[in-house]
């Protein structure tokens, strides 16, 4: 296809610049161009800053949907963020050591994270919010319940694909396993959990949330043995927060409850 090159015809270069941005697929420029332009006119800009200014515009939608992309991948079951997540209302957490975190240098490096505490304690939202964050920033990051986690190698190992479905946990830069410890698995499970917390020892990152202490664990494994080889594995050379025993999504909705009754 020829686009037109007349110089002056208004009409025809905007209807070049339309055609040229849907064949080489710049939808950003071909949404805003006609307010870059008369924005571009008005502030008298040079031909090198008009020529700037779309292409930053569409430099920074890719990035945005390359973002957006990225985080949808990971399988979050809902947006948390570090901003959101109230420190005052949870003394046991360090606010240092969590932005500390969300710096990425224990991700880069590979080592585990270990969030401990009760339920309503804040440790699944400080596990989304760093994963998100993580993603964003253009690392690989798989959010996935332990029980599902489980239940998708047993599957993989009765269809004969468990070292491909182990490869693929294996490959992510951070791996979120949420709801850790919550139920009893057999010893099968227990061991397909431990060939991937294997695959990623010192290679990968794994990030996992419990309501359970390490003492606890016994309970969800129920082999000694395979208990402290998978504490190892999720403790070395890594970071434990505990988020304590204080629910205070309880405490917030008890507050609720009588800030509504006096009013």
């Amino acid at each position: 296809m020829t686009l037109p090159r007349q110089r002056g015809l208004t009409e025809q270069a905007t209807t070049a610049v339309d055609q040229a941005c849907r064949m080489l697929r710049l939808p950003t420029i071909r949404s805003q161009f006609p307010d870059l332009a008369e924005t571009a006119s008005r502030e008298q800009m040079s031909y090198l800053g008009f020529l700037a200014e779309p292409l930053l515009v569409e430099c920074d939608d890719r990035a945005r949907r390359r973002s957006e992309r990225r985080i949808k991948a990971v399988g979050f079951p809902r947006d948390k963020s570090l901003r959101e997540f109230d420190f005052d209302a949870n003394p046991n957490i360090d606010a240092a050591m969590i932005h500390t975190l969300a710096k990425y240098e224990w991700i880069k490096k590979g080592l585990p994270l270990c969030l401990i505490g009760d339920s309503g304690t804040g440790k699944s939202h400080l596990l989304i919010a760093l994963g998100a964050q993580a993603a964003t920033a253009g690392y690989r990051v798989k959010y996935v319940l332990a029980t599902k986690l489980v239940n998708e190698l047993v599957e993989a190992a009765d269809k004969k694909q468990l070292t491909k479905t182990i490869a693929r946990y294996g490959r992510v830069d951070l791996l979120c396993i949420d709801e850790f410890g919550y139920m009893e698995l057999d010893r099968r499970g227990a061991e397909l959990l431990f060939q991937v917390l294997t695959e990623r020892e010192e290679n990968n990152s794994v990030a996992i949330a419990s309501n359970e202490s390490f003492s606890g664990w016994t309970k969800t494994f129920t082999d000694p043995r395979l208990c402290a080889a998978i504490v190892d594995r999720l403790t070395f050379g890594g970071n434990i927060i505990e988020t304590g025993t204080d629910s205070y999504r309880l405490a917030t909705t008890r507050a609720r409850a009588v800030h509504q009754a006096a009013s």
